[in-house]
């Protein structure tokens, strides 16, 4: 109730996405709630997590079949391994636990199950995140909140993407029709028109962002975990087949708003494409430059939908996907008229700008005053996160 009565609140905001490379530790300011917002990111990092940790994430994310009890181990490893890594960097600042009031913690999705995936008509939209949050409350001394996205769940949203809440607070502007679009492992983007109407605002999942090409070139180049720079990439040739295959998924003629993650876009969806399109004698190179096209032509075909709600658009850009030279080329050369921006130009950097947007999400659960997003399905006017008191 404390943290809650005051003005200003300091708040480390957590982010470990579908590439399950790292932990974002964003430590901010916030001022004011809603609209009225005004945060400062004080200090960011990434904790690049070690092969181990690697390891027993790969061996049951995004997998329907587990070992259940390593699943509920996890939940409390993974718990402890991110306190440890926010006593880490709050060490590095120079920062005591004693002096920040909140920790927003996304967790890290293992499984997300909205009802168009799953199928299954007498069961719900669902989603799982492990790190458990009274695990790092408990260990950090500081109160957290976690379990965001089971609310969205819960009143009938899908459970992603939530971006949208923190994008529409910090980054709607009146002299702009502004697209946020995150390309990490799986790529989003939230529509904020000038208007500045809550109403009118639409937050969407495009597809695979960076997942299938990481997963890809970790098990095609052993010791390698990602493309950097795309040098791999860049050495192939686009194959027309394999990606109008890949490309052929009913996902792609939904209407928006809609969800997806790894689930589907996986290495098995690549295999299944590479076989109808009969192209399994594809060098690796070959296939990575078809996959950067694949998460190109999905990013494009969203981005001209948006179009069609505002002739002019400014987009911001955030993501693992920004560092992803060929990428970019692809999408930005599909809309020559149009200047690509990252979001440092907003004041955020592009890699913490999702971890930030958590710490929004657990400010705007102390203020109790969710935003009208009006009665469009997708969107719920809720605040989110459960707490968890050290």
């Amino acid at each position: 109730m404390r943290i809650a009565s005051q003005t200003e609140r300091k708040i480390i905001g957590l982010m470990s996405g579908t590439s399950l490379d790292g932990l974002d530790i964003a430590l901010c300011v916030c001022r004011g709630t809603g609209t009225n917002t005004q945060l400062q990111l004080v200090h960011f990092q990434t904790i690049n997590y070690d092969n181990t940790f690697k390891s027993e994430l790969k061996n049951i994310c995004f997998k329907r079949d587990v070992d259940l009890q390593k699943v509920c181990l996890l939940h409390a490893w993974i718990g402890l391994k991110h306190a440890d890594m926010i006593l880490s960097a709050l060490k590095h600042w120079n920062v005591s636990p004693s002096e920040v009031d909140l920790i927003a913690s996304h967790g890290q999705t293992v499984f997300h199950a909205p009802r168009r995936l799953h199928g299954l008509k007498n069961y719900p939209n669902s989603t799982l995140q492990l790190g458990d949050g009274d695990h790092i409350a408990a260990k950090t001394g500081i109160i957290t909140l976690c379990d965001f996205r089971q609310k969205h769940v819960a009143v009938g949203g899908q459970g992603a993407p939530l971006a949208v809440y923190g994008d529409y607070i910090l980054f709607a502007n009146s002299e702009e029709n502004r697209v946020l679009l995150n390309i990490g492992g799986i790529s989003n983007l939230t529509y904020l028109p000038a208007s500045k109407d809550a109403h009118k605002v639409f937050s969407t999942d495009i597809g695979p962002g960076n997942t299938l090409m990481d997963h890809y070139v970790q098990q095609h180049y052993p010791g390698l975990y990602f493309d950097k720079d795309a040098m791999l990439a860049q050495t192939g040739d686009i194959n027309q087949l394999l990606l109008a295959e890949l490309l052929g998924h009913s996902f792609f003629k939904e209407p928006f708003p809609k969800t997806t993650g790894p689930e589907l876009f996986n290495l098995t969806y690549l295999i299944h494409a590479q076989e109808r399109s009969g192209t399994m004698h594809l060098k690796p190179e070959e296939v990575l430059a078809t996959l950067a096209a694949f998460s190109a032509q999905a990013i494009i075909l969203a981005l001209k939908i948006c179009l069609k709600h505002a002739a002019h658009l400014h987009i911001y850009l955030s993501g693992g996907g920004v560092h992803h030279p060929l990428l970019m080329q692809q999408i930005q050369c599909a809309f020559p008229l149009i200047q690509f921006r990252t979001t440092a130009e907003l004041g955020i950097s592009p890699d913490a700008k999702e971890a930030v947007l958590f710490a929004i999400l657990a400010n705007e659960c102390m203020a109790k005053t969710p935003i009208d997003f009006g009665p469009q399905w997708g969107i719920p006017s809720i605040c989110m996160g459960k707490v968890c008191l050290p």
